[in-house]
């Protein structure tokens, strides 16, 4: 089935309940990293910038995600995206090494938003069924760039794609003019260079902070009748494998993850692995000596033993891992300034060797791996069997992991009621009404103060 006829059909009551239960834990789990990342400078310029850039415009107005103040529906996509992505703890796909949810969330939340401004009002089964096409095309898409372009993309250059289909349907667009809002997605959209970012950390990111702006804006071009089909990562004839089964196997149900830490996935399998050892050996960290991380080749560039800014930290191993040895978790006490800080986080970081191991990166497509040996200061050696990150499919973290991760994240932003409100109506969202769907998006969209 050509994809924009997918997204011009699709239907509620044709998604699978695993799709459904998919959307809920994604919707529950973006919106306790949005909360977090609303309090992030990253967050504070891009929400600056949108104002300045992207004023109130004929689509109509746009709150920005945990913000309410309007600006354009592409300005909200652009500053929602920034936020989510401030923190790296936002739902993945291990197969395409990035991430949806933090360039679909805000985008498709701005556009409902300026719509029902216009008496247009959405409700969760429809809103259900742009998340479902949002991530379809955008994980799709992102498999067919990373099999046929020689760079490794940041996910806004396929998100890009994703978010332009979905706000197309959503802005009522016909199958053709779908069509063309992918392509000039897929042309407009940021094709930046990951690694360079994992090298040189920055607020950069994952690039979904100008993905989703440009899917906006394709769908919105589209919509007025601006061309640019095809996009090649949906048409072309070297990727025209990833589209076969599209509609009867739901990638977005297999290659979904959901992270335990707001660090690159990339550390999360040493994180895992150092967490087991110190409790089964029962160890405090002042016995560690050294630190020995086998690992895929990328993993080995996220090398910053001493980070000095979260974003540092986010693109780091040995230091989230030496967080865990020390503190005993990775949450989001460990991004703040006196962590950064701390002496024997610091210690353990630098003594902590990241070895390159050519069968890990053999086997590290569809996986990330990693092995880690402890060397305690008695000269005994404890290693880890090599294992992959937990929040796949095989290792998935529970309902109840992911509920209180949000907490964790959402309660000491937007207060117990506020944050608890949103959980609720988050995991149940598809089920509501007109009425009860402008309040989930006043919940997500607005901030009450913790």
């Amino acid at each position: 089935m050509p994809f924009h006829h997918f997204a011009a059909n699709l239907t509620y009551s044709s998604l699978p309940p695993e799709v459904l239960i998919t959307l809920r834990r994604s919707f529950l789990d973006t919106m306790g990293v949005a909360a977090i990342g609303s309090t992030t400078r990253l967050s504070d310029i891009a929400r600056k910038g949108a104002t300045a850039l992207f004023g109130v415009t004929e689509a109509g107005p746009a709150r920005m995600l945990m913000d309410g103040h309007t600006v354009s529906p592409a300005g909200a996509a652009m500053a929602g995206a920034f936020t989510i992505d401030s923190i790296d703890a936002h739902d993945g796909t291990t197969p395409c090494k990035g991430h949806a949810g933090s360039a679909i969330f805000p985008s498709l939340l701005a556009v409902a938003d300026a719509e029902t401004s216009q008496d247009r009002p959405v409700d969760g089964q429809s809103f259900a069924t742009l998340l479902a096409i949002a991530y379809e095309v955008s994980y799709r898409a992102g498999l067919a760039q990373h099999a046929t372009c020689a760079d490794y993309h940041t996910s806004g250059a396929w998100t890009a794609v994703g978010v332009a289909t979905a706000v197309a349907r959503q802005l009522g667009c016909a199958s053709e003019a779908i069509r063309h809002a992918a392509g000039i997605g897929e042309y407009h959209g940021p094709r930046s260079q990951m690694m360079r970012c994992i090298d040189h950390p920055t607020m950069l990111r994952d690039g979904v902070g100008w993905g989703a702006p440009s899917g906006v804006t394709a769908a919105y071009l589209a919509q007025l009748g601006f061309t640019g089909a095809p996009a090649l990562t949906c048409e072309g004839e070297e990727e025209a494998a990833f589209w076969t089964d599209l509609g009867t196997n739901w990638r977005l149900v297999e290659d979904t993850h959901y992270k335990a830490y707001p660090c690159c996935r990339w550390a999360h399998p040493s994180i895992d692995a150092v967490a087991d050892l110190m409790a089964r050996h029962n160890l405090h960290h002042s016995q560690i000596a050294s630190v020995e991380i086998r690992t895929f080749h990328n993993a080995t560039r996220l090398a910053g033993h001493e980070p000095e800014t979260p974003d540092d930290f986010a693109y780091s191993i040995a230091f989230p891992v030496a967080a865990m040895i020390v503190r005993g978790q990775v949450g989001v006490p460990e991004l703040a300034e006196d962590a950064l800080r701390d002496p024997d986080i610091l210690r353990l970081s630098n003594v902590t060797r990241l070895i390159d191991d050519p069968h890990l990166t053999e086997i590290s497509v569809g996986k990330r791996w990693a092995e880690v040996t402890l060397e305690l200061t008695d000269g005994t050696r404890h290693t880890a069997p090599p294992r992959t990150p937990r929040g796949d499919r095989d290792l998935p973290l529970s309902d109840a992991e992911i509920l209180y991760k949000y907490h964790l994240f959402a309660d000491p932003v937007l207060g117990k009621a506020h944050a608890s409100e949103l959980a609720d109506l988050s995991q149940d969202f598809d089920s509501l009404n007109t009425t009860d769907f402008a309040r989930l998006m006043d919940l997500a969209l607005e901030r009450t103060p913790g």
